[in-house]
């Protein structure tokens, strides 16, 4: 044997080993394949499902092109919403009219395909992410019918489409500053509307993080209240915008509690918290019974109370009372503001065991005070309305009143 030939084992094959080769793609085979099954059916949704769910495509490779087939009647050239070479069809949900009865059944299809292949559901969000950054591609007319398709699939709940998909991409400042998303999200929130409750458009905001960011999806110059407001009640959506007012109240008022709590428990200089008061007043558009209320509120709430210890609980309690009685005085500044003043600490008095047994001590001071009037706590006594606890109040009160109705007789 040649000291260059190599010893076998005789009688054994020697097995190359073989490489993994990877099947070359061809999405333009697979594109031209379901066009077909949309042309042989002359897109008759219901058996092109048929078709599309016997055939043996490799959909698990092309589910991407495949949603681009569905879209827009064919493949697209890669980055774009622009057809490629190859088969298109005309019944695409681009190809559609822009109307409900028009697209609705391209929904109904796509679930169907999708109970049959859920692992599609992530080719969807890929086609549906793409075609929202490149809005600009489309024309106003296809821009309607992707928002009408996209409000369907959450009213449908197309088999667990996140909101995220649909709001986060859709956050390009060019589209933005062009006006394209609030025109997009204008008639996805009319079209959702039409069968769904304000609530749960809420939700799928909240689900998409933009509940509290709706002003984003307006140019730059346009992102105040005033348009807000005037934007969506042009476009019929008046209860979108009595959100939107209300949830803006919401934050305003958290922020003058916060600003009021954090002066009281510093014991700032009363004339100081009533600057503080009118400021938010005034910015927020606080009504005067709100104001009371909140002022209330944040007295009690700057108390410290004890554990267990009635009597210091008690006494500190009326100690504050005293401390910012000129503070509720500045602002009741109205028999009927008085009377809200003397319901909320009924309400307080009622559902805090603290308090339940200093209604009739605190109401004493804010006589003695001057916020409370002779004529309000009277008329509470006769007439209020409130039921919260009422009967054991009015008995708690009757010696004061006694004694305001003693003292009424001899002047």
């Amino acid at each position: 044997m040649s000291s260059k030939e190599r010893p076998t084992l005789g009688g054994t094959r020697i097995k190359t080993r073989k490489r993994n080769i990877a099947a070359p793609l061809d999405p333009a085979a697979f594109s031209d394949a379901v066009v077909q099954i949309y042309l042989d059916n002359a897109g008759d949704l219901e058996l092109v499902a048929k078709n599309i769910e016997s055939s043996e495509l490799n959909f698990s490779r092309y589910g991407d092109t495949f949603f681009e087939v569905v879209f827009t009647g064919g493949r697209t050239q890669p980055g774009t919403t622009k057809p490629d070479e190859g088969e298109h069809h005309p019944y695409s949900i681009i190809d559609c009219e822009p109307t409900r009865e028009g697209i609705l059944p391209s929904v109904i299809y796509i679930q169907k395909i999708l109970r049959r292949r859920p692992f599609l559901i992530k080719n969807l969000e890929n086609v549906t992410r793409r075609f929202l950054q490149s809005l600009e591609l489309f024309d106003e007319n296809e821009r309607k019918k992707l928002a009408i398709f996209t409000a369907l699939a959450f009213s449908q709940k197309l088999s667990g489409l996140p909101p995220e998909t649909v709001f986060q991409p859709l956050l390009k400042d060019n589209l933005v500053g062009k006006g394209l998303v609030l025109t997009f999200i204008t008639d996805f929130f009319k079209e959702y509307l039409v069968e769904n409750s304000l609530d749960d458009l809420i939700a799928i905001l909240k689900r998409g993080k933009m509940e509290d960011n709706l002003l984003d999806f307006f140019p730059s110059s346009k992102r105040t209240a005033e348009a807000f407001s005037e934007h969506f009640t042009n476009a019929g959506l008046l209860p979108l915008v009595e959100y939107n007012e209300k949830k803006i109240f919401e934050v305003k008022v958290k922020e003058m509690k916060s600003a009021l709590t954090t002066q009281i428990s510093d014991e700032a200089d009363i004339a100081e918290v009533v600057e503080t008061v009118k400021h938010h007043m005034k910015e927020a558009k606080l009504p005067e019974v709100e104001v009371v209320r909140l002022l209330w509120d944040v007295i009690m709430d700057a108390v410290q109370w004890s554990g267990k210890n009635q009597q210091h609980n008690a006494n500190a309690a009326l100690r504050q009372v005293k401390t910012w009685a000129a503070l509720l005085n500045t602002f009741c500044t109205s028999g009927k503001l008085e009377l809200e003043l003397m319901y909320k600490i009924q309400i307080q008095c009622y559902d805090d065991t603290k308090l339940m047994k200093l209604f009739p001590e605190i109401v004493r001071s804010l006589y003695d005070l001057d916020v409370l009037a002779e004529d309000t706590i009277l008329y509470w006594f006769s007439k209020g309305t409130n039921p919260k606890g009422r009967q054991t109040f009015v008995k708690a009160l009757e010696p004061l009143v006694k004694w305001l109705e003693e003292a009424e007789e001899e002047d």
